[in-house]
């Protein structure tokens, strides 16, 4: 049975697992909440993802399956359906309405969010538009918080990235009854979907998994595991409880989401021993355990991992305008904040960046050091390290300014991702953007669906490569123009820095 064969009530495929029942949304055949493992729950509850099992009859893919548990701190405007219990592991397929010889391009999503928040079921992740460029796409929900990624005595490390594995494995045995070609699979996503992916590359256990990647914005937290195992005992103290498997799988998650929000609330009172991590109030990150995580992404594809990989990689400008704003100090840094930012972030001390931005003033110095630490130099140093090791690598930087809430956001964190998936008007975006969108915003996201598409077809965005002796960047702008790398100050400030895995800090 291929996509394409009629159901009662529409496209039917038969996957490994089952017949699955999809619909037609504009001539895209989509399947929703398709389980590629069991529900990590009862006795799989902080365990590796265990393969789904199968089902008799027709099995309805019509609706998104439930977010996994997560913190409140942030709202994910989650589309969910009630009572949809707790298999949180699902993914969803868009393809162009094709059988199962078409052999199309495959892209697969990875949310972001912190590795706190994140659902695939967000409107502006819908994708549909994209799909209808050619290619077929997947978008995933994994494990968040405690959950996926909490440091637990007798359970795997890092089991968000186990499920993103699991995810892309159902991919490489499913994806041909949809369309898809499983070895043209391209990795794709943004802030901590693009860490994930930075992660996968240095995985062993995702290699031979995807043959390109596309890391938007990708953050530099990584952490070692002394550290992730105290801010665990942080969490599983709110409880009462240690934290061990046995333990932790008492307590039900949404209280366990709920232990982690309290730690997020109060991380100030551990910045004696969690670091810089407290003055950005990260909780959560991949854990550099040595067996599922060997080392840092940065170190790994230095070595040479990922090599065979395509890799497109880039930053917006202005990544931490957008969170100046929620934090309520847009437009009104002071001079203590922005030493306070300098002292604790930036690689060489306050001096390095006073020195090399001698007219910038608190605001500009604030935003300069808060996106090279958190997304702008971690992604740069990633191309140079994939590129440096014989990687094909393409690098891009969004300088397009967000026309929406009075156009004070510039090019900021999350920007690019609406104009990836080209759903400019649906949820949140529409207040970066503007609704209606203009005819500008169209046209840009046009050209980088149009770029990410190529390149998942055939390793080409249409710009050249880089590497350090010309440094040239794609900037994405209403007029794209090829250059040589815009954040050459930054650069030069953090190219001896080598994003070590973050430490906890023994006084």
């Amino acid at each position: 049975m291929s996509v394409g064969a009629e159901g009662a009530s529409g496209p039917e495929v038969r996957t490994g697992a089952g017949v699955l029942r999809g619909s037609r949304e504009a001539g895209v055949v989509v399947f929703r909440g398709v389980p590629y493992a069991e529900p990590p729950v009862g006795e799989l509850r902080f365990a590796s993802p265990r393969a789904v099992r199968g089902w008799a009859g027709v099995r309805a893919a019509d609706s998104y399956g439930p977010p996994p548990p997560q913190a409140g701190v942030l709202a994910t405007g989650a589309r969910t359906e009630e009572g949809a219990g707790d298999g949180w592991l699902t993914v969803n397929v868009w393809s162009p309405d094709l059988g199962p010889g078409a052999g199309l391009p495959v892209m697969v999503w990875i949310p972001g969010g912190g590795y706190a928040v994140g659902t695939s079921s967000l409107p502006e992740l819908d994708g549909g538009r994209l799909a209808a460029g050619g290619v077929v796409v997947v978008t995933l929900n994994y494990r968040l918080g405690v959950e996926g990624f909490g440091q637990i005595d007798g359970a795997p490390a890092n089991r968000g990235l186990l499920d993103q594995v699991a995810a892309l494995e159902w991919v490489r045995d499913n994806i041909r009854v949809f369309g898809g070609d499983p070895h043209r699979v391209t990795v794709f996503g943004q802030s901590a979907g693009g860490g994930s992916i930075a992660a996968l590359l240095a995985m062993p256990r995702a290699a031979g998994l995807f043959r390109r990647a596309v890391v938007q914005s990708a953050p530099g937290a990584f952490f070692s595991p002394e550290l992730a195992g105290d801010i665990a005992t942080a969490c599983a103290a709110e409880l009462g409880v240690r934290p061990t498997m046995a333990d932790l799988s008492a307590v039900d998650p949404s209280l366990l989401s709920a232990a982690g929000d309290v730690i997020f609330a109060k991380m100030d009172e551990w910045k004696d021993r969690w670091g810089p991590i407290t003055y950005r109030r990260i909780p959560y990150a991949p854990v550099v355990d040595g067996d599922v995580l060997p080392a840092t992404p940065w170190l790994a594809l230095a070595d040479g991992a990922g090599r065979d990989v395509d890799l497109l990689i880039g930053h917006v400008r202005d990544e931490h305008r957008l969170f100046s704003l929620l934090e309520g100090v847009l437009g009104q840094v002071t001079e203590e904040q922005a030493e306070t930012a300098l002292r604790t972030l930036a690689p060489d001390g306050p001096s390095s960046y006073r020195e090399a931005f001698p007219d910038a003033g608190p605001e500009e110095l604030y935003e300069l050091v808060n996106s090279d630490w958190l997304f702008r130099m971690p992604t740069l140093h990633l191309a140079q390290a994939h590129a440096a090791s014989g990687g094909r690598t393409h690098v891009y930087e969004l300088t397009w300014p967000a026309p929406g809430l009075g156009g004070g956001l510039g090019a900021c964190h999350g920007l690019d991702v609406p104009l990836v998936f080209g759903n400019l008007s649906s949820g949140q975006p529409a207040l970066l953007i503007g609704d209606p969108p203009s005819a500008e915003a169209e046209a840009l996201s046009a050209r980088i669906r149009g770029a990410w598409t190529a390149f998942a077809t055939d390793g080409d965005p249409g710009w050249p490569t880089y590497d350090d002796d010309q440094c040239l960047v794609q900037l994405l702008d209403t007029e794209p123009t090829v250059t040589t790398y815009q954040e050459e100050t930054s650069r030069l400030l953090w190219q001896h820095h080598t994003f070590p895995a973050l430490p906890l800090i023994d006084r």
